[in-house]
C-alpha cells in the first residue's frame, strides 16, 4: 500500500527512507560511489559516525544493534569499501544481528565492465547477508528499504545489504512512501505458533522427566524472553544452564542458574548436561562450542526444542519434540499448559556442595598463585565488576579475555553483554563498543580486549575521542595471542608457533588520541587503577599487563568427571 508521493534524487531517498525507518544513526565511510548519499546527509538530522575502516562500520552499527534493540545501520562505498564491510556482515549474520548495510555501486551502464572500484557486491555478500538488492530504478528505493529493514529486524533477525548504483542516487526520481508491513513473496517471517499436538507432546515430556535442564541461548536475548524462561524455569523447579550468546538472559546471580556450559563453562553447568534426561533447549542452535562432539553431548538426554528458525530444528542434535516460533510467544502458549502439572522436580536442590563452590564463584581460583603480586586474566575481571558494581554493558574481543568475561562477569541483564560469538572475530571489540555507548549514552560500557585483537580495529580510538564518549577501554596485554597459545600448549605439544605478539606503548598511543590513559603490572593496585578509570569522565583507556601463560579452562570439583571435556592439573592452570 503507498502513501505519500515524493519527487527528488536517489540520495533524497535513501536519507528520507531512513529517517522514516527510524534510523537516525548510522555507521560509515565515504567513498565516490556512495558519495550523492553523503551529500545528501549533509545537515540532515542523521547523526553520522565516520569510522576509520568499514569493518568498524559494519561492527559499530553491529553494537549499536544489540545494544539499542533496534536495527543498526552502516554506510560503505563501492569495491573495497564493500568489501571491507564482509568481515562485519558475516559476523552479524552467524549471530542474528539485524543490520542493514548501504553500499555504493558503479553506475547501471558500467555494471561488467570491470570499472574503477567495481565489485560484485551482492555475489560476495549472499552467503553471508539474510537478503540482498541491487536497486535498478531511483524510484525503487523507498520500497527496497521499507523492505530491508522490514527484513533485518524480524523472524530470526539478520544483515540485509542495499546496493545503491551511483547513477540512481545521483539521479532524479518518484515513488510512493510504503506505508504499513510490507508483502514480501516468500518472506514469512511470523510463523504459525506450534500446533497443540505439539504442545502436548511438549507436555507430556516434561512431566515425565526426573531430571529437565533448560539451556538458554541468543534467541532469548533476541526475544527478551527473559521473564518467560525465569517463570519456566520456577514451573519445573528446574536449574538453568546458558551459552555465551545466552548470558544475561536470566540474572547470574539468580539460584537456578547454573552458569554457562560448553568448552569454558562452569563444571556444574557441563556435569548437569551428562545428568539431564530431558534438555529444554530455547533459542539455541548447539554449536560445536557447546557441544563438543556429538556422540557424548547430553547421553543420557532427549531433547525439547524451542527456536524460531525451522532449519535449526534437528540441524545438529535431534528433537524428540520441536516447539517453533518466536521463544517469547511459544513460551507465553506453553506455560498455561504447565498449570495444575506434575512437573515440579527436586533435582535443583540435589546439585552437589561441590558443584558450587562455597565462596559462590563458579570456577575454582586459588588467589594463592598470585601471591608475588603478578596479575590474571580473572583478577581484571572481577576488579572491573567492583568497580562497576556490575551495572556495566560488557563488549569483548575474542580469546582469552572473552572467556574470562563470561566465567567472572555475572550478567544480570538481557544486552549487558556484547561478544563476538558464531564467527569469533577479533577486532570486534572497539567499534562493537562504539556502537553500544551510542546507543545507550547514560549507561557505563566497558570493552574488554586483549592485545592482539585490540591492535585490529585500534584506529578507532580517533572516533571515541572526536565524540567524546565516555567508553573504557580494558586491554588484556599478555603479549600473546592467548587462545592460539593455549591450543598449541594442549594440541601442539607446546610448539608456540608465531603466537607470540609485540605491542606498541598502549599508554602513549592513547595518548596521542588525546584520551587518558593508565597502566598497571601489579595486582595490589589493580582495584585502584580500574576504579580510577571507571570514575574519570569521558574515555578511559587501561592496559592491564598480565601473566602471560595463563589458560582459561576450567578447574573440575573434586571427584567430578566431565565426560569429553578437556581438562588439566591444577599445577598446568598456570606458571607464575
Amino acid at each position: 500500500m503507498g502513501g505519500e508521493r515524493i519527487a527528488g534524487t536517489g540520495a533524497e531517498m535513501v536519507v528520507q527512507g531512513l529517517l522514516r525507518e527510524g534510523a537516525d544513526t548510522v555507521f560509515g565511510h565515504p567513498g565516490g560511489a556512495i558519495l550523492p548519499v553523503y551529500d545528501a546527509l549533509h545537515g540532515s538530522a542523521i547523526q553520522h559516525y565516520l569510522m576509520r575502516h568499514e569493518q568498524g562500520a559494519a561492527h559499530a552499527a553491529d553494537g549499536f544493534a544489540r545494544a539499542g534493540g533496534r536495527v543498526g545501520v552502516c554506510i560503505a562505498t563501492s569495491g573495497p569499501g564493500a568489501t571491507n564491510l564482509l568481515t562485519g556482515l558475516a559476523n552479524a549474520h552467524m549471530d542474528s544481528i539485524g543490520i542493514v548495510a548501504l553500499t555504493g555501486q558503479v553506475g547501471l551502464p558500467l555494471l561488467g565492465s570491470d570499472a574503477f572500484q567495481e565489485a560484485d557486491t551482492i555475489g560476495m555478500t549472499m552467503p553471508v547477508v539474510k537478503h540482498s538488492y541491487l536497486v535498478r530504478e531511483t524510484g525503487e528505493i523507498p520500497r527496497v528499504l521499507h523492505e530491508a529493514f522490514h527484513i533485518a529486524g524480524t523472524g530470526r533477525p539478520g544483515p540485509v545489504v542495499v546496493d545503491l548504483p551511483k547513477n540512481l542516487t545521483a539521479g532524479h526520481g518518484a515513488a510512493e512512501w510504503p506505508v504499513g508491513v510490507p508483502r514480501i513473496r516468500g518472506y514469512r517471517p511470523t510463523t504459525p505458533a506450534p500446533s497443540e499436538d505439539d504442545f502436548e507432546r511438549a507436555v507430556r515430556a516434561l512431566e515425565q522427566a526426573e531430571r529437565p535442564l533448560l539451556m538458554i541461548g541468543g534467541g532469548v536475548v533476541k526475544s527478551r524472553a527473559q521473564a518467560e524462561v525465569l517463570a519456566l524455569a520456577e514451573a519445573l523447579g528446574c536449574p538453568v544452564i546458558s551459552t555465551l550468546m545466552g548470558l544475561g538472559a536470566i540474572p547470574g546471580s539468580h539460584p537456578a542458574h547454573l552458569g554457562m556450559m560448553g568448552m569454558h563453562g562452569t563444571p556444574v553447568a557441563n556435569i548437569a548436561t551428562t545428568q539431564t534426561d530431558l534438555l529444554v533447549g530455547v533459542g539455541v542452535r548447539f554449536d560445536d562450542r557447546v557441544t563438543g562432539a556429538l556422540r557424548g553431548f547430553a547421553p543420557r538426554a532427549k531433547i525439547l526444542h524451542l527456536d524460531i528458525d525451522r532449519a535449526e530444528i534437528g540441524k545438529n542434535v535431534e528433537a524428540c519434540v520441536a516447539l517453533v516460533g518466536d521463544v517469547r510467544q511459544t513460551l507465553s502458549l506453553l506455560l498455561p499448559r504447565l498449570a495444575g502439572c506434575s512437573v515440579r522436580h527436586p533435582w535443583l536442590p540435589e546439585i552437589d556442595a561441590d558443584m558450587r563452590p562455597e565462596d559462590g564463584r563458579p570456577f575454582g581460583y586459588p588467589r594463592e598463585r598470585f601471591s608475588n603480586g603478578r596479575i590474571s586474566g580473572p583478577d581484571t575481571v572481577q576488579a572491573i565488576y567492583r568497580a562497576t558494581r556490575g551495572q556495566a554493558i560488557v563488549v569483548t574481543d575474542v580469546g582469552q579475555h572473552q572467556m574470562w568475561a563470561a566465567q567472572y562477569y555475572p550478567f544480570e541483564r538481557i544486552g549487558q553483554f556484547i561478544t563476538s560469538g558464531g564467527l569469533g572475530t577479533m577486532g570486534f571489540g572497539l567499534p562493537a563498543a562504539i556502537g553500544a555507548q551510542v546507543a545507550r549514552p547514560g549507561d557505563s560500557v566497558v570493552c574488554m580486549t586483549g592485545d592482539g585483537s585490540f591492535q585490529m580495529t585500534l584506529q578507532e580510538l580517533a572516533v571515541v575521542r572526536e565524540h567524546d564518549l565516555p567508553l573504557k577501554i580494558v586491554i588484556f596485554n599478555n603479549g600473546h595471542l592467548g587462545m592460539v597459545r593455549q591450543w598449541q600448549e594442549m594440541f601442539h605439544q607446546e610448539r608456540y608457533s608465531y603466537s607470540a605478539i609485540s605491542s606498541p606503548d598502549y599508554v602513549k598511543l592513547a595518548e596521542a588520541y588525546g584520551i587518558a590513559a593508565m597502566r598497571t603490572g601489579r595486582g595490589d593496585e589493580l582495584d585502584d587503577v580500574i576504579r580510577r578509570a571507571v570514575e574519570l569522565p569521558g574515555p578511559v583507556l587501561v592496559e592491564v599487563e598480565q601473566v602471560a601463560d595463563e589458560n582459561c579452562w576450567p578447574i573440575v570439583p573434586a571427584g567430578k568427571a566431565l565426560d569429553g571435556m578437556i581438562v588439566r592439573p591444577a599445577a598446568k592452570q598456570m606458571r607464575v
